[in-house]
């Protein structure tokens, strides 16, 4: 994700993401029962179940609260991994509640006994498993669901959340991302889950490691559109008038890159590289101001293809946000920018279309092991809209890092080493140019050469896949062909920042306390 700044200074971004809903009250969407599986996802296979409890002779226990991130320790949930969500909202205005329901297919990794959804406000109504009531607890952020029956070890399980929802949800924090949640339009509104923003929405297993595909079916007034990841499998006009969009997100999905967006909505359709389907999504009365920067996506595909190989998802567009956030965000196959950027000057909106649609390759297909590790993230998507920008009328790629090299040392006693943040830190300056600053290090120690092979290994093998810090520092010194552990682990966990190849003459400012 990217923020937008006036005037603009080095841009920081962060990022953002949802789950399964079918309603089941009288005043639910009609129509919403679900059947599992009925749309393609992909190719992506889920998980063979695993042996029996009997087999297995593990007795019931709780599934964890978290799965034991440093930085956000209740983040995700142990004990089950989710297949499938399918979400239904059955959307009434701008911030005002509606009836919602999750349904969220999973198989157990234990005997469990009870196991935990990350799910924050919103009015509960009723939560059943395999069709079953089942008790809840509200701790926190915490769902806690105890089955009528513990669920064996292997077993493959159904639970149906249905509440209702509070599209006026929103948090703060006091980085780059600013507010996220539910974020109001006009007439609609547009998703900001990142960083763990989704609990929010609907009941997820919310972590940037865990991904599940997502089917959504989303009910509007007339004359509202609705849009999510992935692609629009069905539109149904309900006998009352109301309008039933069903989309499938293809894709395997992180809860905080899960899109929901209605709207007053044109749908702008072209072609990226190799017939790969863009659509964009823009409020009615921005369609002719943006179309000139939109139209910039296919050239942007090109260019990132050059570097890290094809595109790794089905399809991409770009949903324009009629808000006044000055956020950018990589929601999956559809970033999200701020009409301000799109409405400015080249330079910067060209920056954030870049930043965005990179972070499909590092960071929404090669995903992150743990929070700690978003400097792969953040950094690759600030490390090439840098160098895009380098050529196309921004501030020269060397003079860039040149500057963040300056200001490393501070960044590095404020907000902690790149690969090393605190929580309250996690989207600050240092994961965006001051991680750029280490993958350009590594490019002037590696040579351009190693470094693009490097670069398009990492997306290759990791694609799909989570993968951490370790990870990275492996594969590259496999590339380069030599240990590159010492040259990294200072950049990345250091108290003070290493001298720059081929730069003798770069100095770090000193640190004000």
């Amino acid at each position: 994700m990217e923020i937008t700044t006036a005037p603009r200074a080095p841009r920081l971004r962060s990022r953002r993401t949802v789950l399964t809903l079918a309603l089941t009250s009288a005043a639910g969407i009609t129509g919403a029962a679900v059947l599992l599986g009925a749309l393609p996802y992909g190719g992506h296979r889920s998980p063979a179940p695993g042996p029996s409890a009997a087999a297995s002779g593990a007795a019931p226990s709780p599934g964890a609260a978290g799965i034991g991130d440093p930085l956000q320790p209740l983040a995700g949930n142990g004990g089950y991994t989710v297949r499938h969500y399918t979400l239904a909202f059955d959307w009434r205005a701008p911030r005002t509640p509606f009836d919602a329901a999750a349904t969220i297919s999973a198989t157990a990794t234990q005997a469990l006994s009870r196991f935990d959804l990350d799910f924050a406000g919103n009015t509960l109504r009723t939560v059943t498993v395999d069709g079953a009531p089942a008790r809840t607890v509200r701790d926190g952020d915490e769902l806690v669901i105890t089955p009528a029956r513990p669920i064996p070890h292997g077993r493959t399980f159904t639970v149906r959340v249905a509440y209702t929802a509070d599209p006026t949800q929103q948090r703060h924090r006091g980085d780059a991302v600013a507010d996220y949640g539910w974020m109001p339009t006009p007439d609609g509104t547009v998703l900001y889950a990142q960083p763990d923003g989704a609990k929010m929405i609907f009941p997820a297993n919310d972590h940037p490691s865990l991904r599940a595909p997502v089917t959504f079916r989303v009910t509007t007034p007339p004359g509202l559109s609705a849009v999510a990841n992935g692609r629009l499998v069905e539109r149904v006009r309900q006998p009352n008038g109301r309008v039933r969009w069903t989309y499938d997100s293809e894709e395997p999905v992180a809860a905080q890159l899960v899109q929901v967006a209605i709207g007053k909505f044109t749908f702008v359709d072209s072609t990226g590289p190799r017939g790969l389907p863009v659509r964009d999504v823009v409020p009615d009365d921005l369609v002719t101001g943006t179309e000139a920067y939109r139209s910039l996506t296919p050239e942007h595909l090109a260019w990132l293809e050059r570097r890290l190989g094809p595109y790794p998802f089905r399809r991409y567009g770009v949903l324009v946000g009629d808000t006044d956030l000055p956020v950018a965000l990589e929601t999956q196959s559809l970033s999200v920018l701020p009409r301000a950027d799109l409405l400015g000057d080249l330079v910067g909106a060209e920056r954030n279309l870049v930043h965005e649609l990179t972070h499909h390759w590092t960071g929404d297909s090669v995903a992150i092991r743990r929070w700690s590790d978003l400097w792969l993230s953040e950094g690759h998507a600030q490390f090439y809209e840098r160098l895009y920008s380098d050529t196309h009328g921004g501030a020269g790629m060397e003079a860039a890092m040149r500057a963040a090299y300056e200001q490393h040392d501070q960044w590095r006693h404020d907000d902690g080493a790149p690969a090393e943040p605190t929580e309250p830190a996690l989207f600050r300056q240092m994961r965006y140019d001051g991680s750029a600053l280490v993958l350009y290090a590594l490019r002037e120690e590696v040579g351009e050469e190693t470094f693009g092979r490097i670069e398009r290994s990492w997306v290759a093998r990791y694609r799909e896949r989570a993968a951490g810090t370790a990870d990275f520092v492996a594969l590259a010194s496999e590339v380069a062909g030599k240990d590159l552990k010492p040259f990294l682990t200072p950049w990345l966990y250091g108290a003070h920042t290493p001298p720059m190849p081929g730069h003798p003459d770069w100095r770090t400012d000193p640190v004000e306390e």
